[in-house]
């Protein structure tokens, strides 16, 4: 009998370097460790716990993404190769906080440099375009929060140190749109064109087309951020980490009454929806980090990407997920279709 046993599956099915993900076994032979492994692609996984049915193991620095092979190893002999989805790494050296956002009208992809509160960078947001090149955009906007694009395709930043939305142009100019949002952080548009900005000490504000705001909805205060997204019931869904370890999605309807959707989750930060009307939010689940999918009655969750430090995520035209982590931005060959909303 191969001493390497058998690999039954592996959860979650993607990641990106330094998530952790969980295979299970049979009659992988641990009784001398020192000759035992897990290889991903060809490079060798740290093992974080190891047992004959049950192995946790991090995603390694690999050379390439897509789809590889994972393999155990018992002194030189291997089990049956079993396949496992990494992901690219875009771009590196930045500081998002929230999710990146595809543009609707070339996809391209942008993700912020958002610094510590005050700090002016030289660039504080970049795009990255179809082909995975990384460009400088603006720096016009401190401490940029929230990127989102409305219907027409127009791009809205939020800043957390001034409280205000800013409208930027085709010519990358930043010009003030809304004002007087405490610590603006997640932005969203209803189908209807109207948008929702979330202040985390406490308030969902609706502001109209000319950048009026009023009052919406009343939270509890996040300590981070409020993310936002509209599901496909036309309901605003918000997630906002206090210092629980027991956090939770909640559902805000056309009336601006709030109701918790799932609660359960650890920081729960940026979150987006694919077609079948699954959610999909940078959390921890049950222990376990990285993005965690939510069925549209709220009933089940589950891991379905492995990653440390995520803070969001947005669905691209070809089915790929962008993850974002605190201090980069990954490529994920998912085969999910998201919301345009």
């Amino acid at each position: 009998m191969n001493s390497a046993g058998q690999i039954v599956s592996i959860s979650p099915g993607a990641g990106i370097t330094g998530g952790e993900f969980v295979i299970e076994c049979e009659s992988f032979d641990t009784s001398n460790p020192t000759v035992c492994g897990v290889w991903v692609d060809n490079a060798r996984a740290p093992i974080v716990a190891m047992g004959s049915k049950r192995v946790v193991a991090v995603v390694p620095e690999l050379k390439r993404s897509g789809s590889v092979e994972v393999k155990l190893e018992c002194s030189g002999e291997h089990s049956e190769p079993v396949q496992f989805i990494v992901g690219k790494k875009l771009a590196e050296d930045l500081h998002p906080v929230t999710n990146p956002a595809f543009d609707p009208d070339d996809h391209s992809l942008f993700v912020t440099r958002s610094g510590s509160r005050g700090e002016r960078l030289p660039v504080s947001i970049f795009r990255i375009d179809a082909a995975g090149e990384v460009s400088e955009y603006s720096g016009d906007i401190t401490n940029p929060t929230t990127i989102a694009f409305d219907g027409s395709g127009q791009m809205f930043v939020s800043s957390r140190l001034d409280g205000t939305i800013y409208r930027v142009t085709a010519f990358r100019e930043a010009q003030p749109f809304a004002r007087n949002l405490g610590i603006a952080t997640g932005v969203a548009f209803a189908s209807n064109g109207t948008m929702y900005v979330g202040d985390r000490t406490g308030t969902i504000y609706q502001v109209n087309s000319i950048g009026e705001e009023k009052t919406w909805a009343e939270m509890e205060p996040s300590v981070s951020a409020y993310h936002l997204a509209f599901g496909p019931d036309d309901a605003l869904y918000v997630t906002g980490p206090t210092v629980s370890s027991f956090d939770s999605v909640y559902r805000v309807d056309r009336n601006g009454k709030v109701e918790t959707f799932y609660k359960g989750l650890g920081r729960p930060q940026g979150l987006a929806f694919d077609e079948s009307g699954n959610l999909y939010v940078a959390a921890s689940c049950k222990g376990r980090r990285g993005v965690v999918r939510i069925t549209p009655d709220g009933a089940d969750a589950e891991l379905v990407v492995a990653g440390m430090n995520l803070v969001g995520l947005a669905f691209g035209p070809t089915g790929e997920m962008a993850v974002a982590s605190i201090e980069a931005v990954y490529s994920i060959p998912m085969g999910i279709q998201g919301t345009l909303l």
